[in-house]
């Protein structure tokens, strides 16, 4: 029976783990049993997720069969960002085919568009933890350093056990599972004008992928039991009702496993550790439009679920 956790905000403020089995929701914490108790957040399950997942896979079947439980008004419930001890969060650049396609032509650019045949290594950046998610429904604020907000959307990969100099083909094994996340970008920000062309110091990653808000991901982590390939997935992304992007993680130019693979030749990937997997066309750097306050954007992912944002 499949289901999905995520973080709520209980009336009192304090941040509990659900499931969601079928399409009613539950707090989990009620329902697990007294020698779980130390399972106190959905960060927690993934920490132990081998375990975890054996529990939870029990207790979806027994809320499917009907096992008395009360489950939450939908209405009420307010999501948080799935995981509230965030790790580390890299982002990989350029990892749709589509999207390299589209900004070569925006740019008039020469850029690779089959770097892994030619042999080049998957490239990543790293967004801050937890200071940058933000849950479904959420606002985020504008941030008062840019005119050039952008959007992104993301499959997110949620690491589940640690991974160190794994091999492509095993890598998958290490997933916890899959959610929905929007990349955030601060256009303006990536490089400092007043800085020389030559310096280093002109890039500013900082300022153009972290700030308040700037990785919005939910409402659910999907186990990956239940996802059949992350890369035949439907991705899009609509803004004020209109589609953006309209792809499939098909166009992924490095897949999941080759991401983790590479990250993890280089340091171990934890428990709670996010991937973010690229993004494909859409996005309004292509074409100069950019959010502004009021805008509202929904990242849905076949099977996942959807993800709203609005920038206040």
């Amino acid at each position: 029976m499949k289901y999905q956790v995520f973080t709520y905000c209980e009336p009192g403020g304090a941040a509990r783990p659900g499931i969601l089995v079928g399409e009613a929701m539950y707090d989990l914490r009620r329902l697990l049993p007294p020698e779980r108790a130390q399972w106190l957040c959905v960060d927690d399950l993934l920490r132990d997720w081998d375990e975890a997942s054996t529990v939870l896979r029990q207790l979806a079947k027994d809320l499917a069969r009907g096992n008395g439980a009360q489950p939450l008004d939908a209405d009420s419930v307010r999501f948080l960002a799935p995981l509230t001890r965030c790790g580390v969060i890299y982002a990989a650049g350029a990892n749709y085919r589509d999207h390299v396609e589209a900004m070569s032509r925006a740019f008039n650019m020469k850029l690779v568009l089959d770097p892994k045949a030619e042999g080049v290594q998957p490239w990543h950046f790293i967004k801050a933890g937890q200071a940058t998610l933000a849950g479904h429904k959420q606002d985020v604020p504008m941030p008062a350093h840019t005119h050039m907000l952008d959007w992104e959307a993301e499959l997110a990969v949620v690491i589940g056990r640690r991974a160190a100099r794994v091999a492509v083909a095993d890598a998958l094994d290490y997933v916890a599972g899959y959610s929905c996340a929007n990349d955030l970008s601060a256009r303006d920000n990536l490089k400092r004008d007043q800085v020389d062309e030559s310096s280093p110091f002109r890039f500013d990653w900082i300022g153009h992928k972290c700030f308040t808000g700037a990785c919005p991901m939910g409402p659910f982590i999907t186990p990956a039991e239940f996802v059949d390939s992350p890369e035949n997935l439907g991705i899009r992304l609509w803004l004020n009702g209109e589609v953006k992007q309209d792809s499939n993680t098909s166009n992924h130019l490095y897949s999941v496993a080759d991401q983790i693979s590479y990250l993890s030749h280089r340091l171990d990937l934890l428990p709670g550790d996010v991937l973010l997997t690229g993004t494909p066309a859409g996005v309004g750097m292509e074409s100069g439009i950019f959010l502004k306050r009021g805008d509202v954007m929904r990242v849905g992912i076949h099977g996942l679920g959807q993800l709203e944002t609005r920038i206040v």
